[in-house]
């Protein structure tokens, strides 16, 4: 399950990261970010309607895998799995969550952003990681040196990720997928502005296509 997931997200390239306020946005958001072209979204642990969207999103937008992000306890995890997530994203390395997802046979993608906590994830199997705050953190030139000591880790970037910097990201061979809000930016969400998303959306979908039309080389 977690392999056919990494690979589909490799496939992808893109992340979309969702934060919805209000439940009854979820649908249409991650409509027209599937109508874009990007089927899967991560919806955010960040507001009180969270597990609400990812359950409507996974019941009702067929064709999108819906991951649960920002998870930070392990309660927050049960209640993405009982929601219907695919897949959990945390923001940084937290032993008990990432036991509990592996016992509950749910993917999960915890954070990192120094060799400590990837060995860490390691001692524990993990080998799909996120790597955050991203930009902050030394951004590629941080990954290109975590890809000598693990070069069978792989990462997904989040934060500071935009459409400025994604082909640097992607141009990495141990970058899975990169993640991020700036096709989906809460405003947008807000203002029910679907139009927009999906626009922003697909010129994503675009420049990945250039990013790995222009001879990147990457694989699960």
């Amino acid at each position: 399950m977690a392999h056919e997931l990494y690979a589909h997200l490799s496939t992808i390239g893109v992340l979309p990261v969702l934060t919805i306020d209000d439940a009854d946005r979820a649908i249409p958001t991650a409509t027209a970010v599937l109508d874009g072209g990007i089927p899967a979204v991560e919806i955010t642990f960040r507001t009180g309607a969270a597990e609400e969207a990812i359950r409507r999103t996974t019941h009702e937008v067929p064709g999108t895998i819906v991951g649960a992000g920002t998870v930070l306890t392990v309660d927050q995890a049960d209640r993405a799995r009982r929601a219907g997530a695919a897949f959990v994203v945390t923001p940084g390395f937290n032993p008990r969550v990432v036991a509990f997802c592996q016992d509950a046979g749910i993917p999960v993608i915890p954070g990192v952003n120094n060799p400590t906590q990837v060995e860490q994830a390691l001692e524990l199997g993990v080998t799909v990681l996120k790597f955050f705050p991203a930009a902050a953190s030394g951004g590629p030139a941080m990954l290109r040196a975590l890809g000598g000591p693990y070069p069978n880790v792989r990462f997904v970037p989040t934060g500071g990720v935009s459409a400025a910097n994604l082909g640097e990201y992607l141009g990495l061979p141990n970058v899975l997928a990169v993640g991020g809000s700036w096709m989906v930016p809460a405003a947008a969400v807000r203002a029910g502005d679907t139009n927009a998303i999906r626009i922003a959306v697909a010129d994503t979908v675009t420049e990945v296509s250039s990013v790995r039309s222009g001879g990147s080389s990457r694989r699960y």
